[in-house]
């Protein structure tokens, strides 16, 4: 496993908008081979009731340690709320049925993508994809869940806070309204 950088690129309390950019940003990148990867702290059982709708196998293990259920183990999930889910190489078109279920429970959707394709009239050569992801938070400002909120923060990936990087992320920034906030975390891709 590797490290990339996430750059907030814009939060917004209003997921619809952040849905909008999210798609901007998606026709900008090449996704031909592209998956979605899912993490979210799921307490309710009607989310997970649609959660499991959505991703009938989900893999998942309880909050409090695996010890104390999983998807592994075939416990059965609503018997150990809070749960964390961690789902990995699904379908694109599963990322907005996820994001629809999860409710006000917080969640990730990160993108993994062919590449970020060379923009000439703005200097940026293209980037392969092993530095090619976008993060949604829903109900969440961080990656990985830790700091709830009520609303949603779009990250784009990119391989350190270089210069050449940080170019690109104002430049996907700037095609959706947002800007680049300099809220960088480390990333696991």
């Amino acid at each position: 496993m590797s490290n990339s950088a996430a750059a907030a690129v814009l939060t917004t309390p209003y997921l619809p908008e952040a849905i909008r950019a999210v798609r901007a940003l998606l026709d900008i990148a090449d996704i031909g081979q592209g998956e979605v990867d899912f993490e979210a702290v799921i307490r309710s059982p009607d989310v997970l009731a649609q959660v499991r709708h959505v991703l009938p196998d989900l893999e998942w293990w309880a909050s409090a340690g695996r010890e104390y259920g999983s998807s592994e183990a075939g416990d059965n999930p609503a018997d150990c709320l809070p749960i964390q889910v961690f789902d990995w190489g699904r379908p694109l078109d599963l990322a907005e049925p996820f994001i629809a279920a999860l409710g006000s429970d917080a969640g990730a959707v990160r993108w993994d993508l062919d590449a970020w394709p060379a923009v000439p009239e703005a200097g940026l050569e293209a980037i392969s994809q092993k530095y090619a992801y976008l993060t949604l938070t829903v109900n969440s400002r961080d990656l990985y869940q830790d700091d709830p909120s009520q609303d949603h923060t779009i990250h784009v990936h990119t391989r350190d806070q270089d210069g050449d990087q940080i170019s690109r992320v104002r430049w996907l920034a700037s095609q959706v309204g947002g800007q680049f906030t300099g809220r960088v975390e480390s990333a696991y891709v």
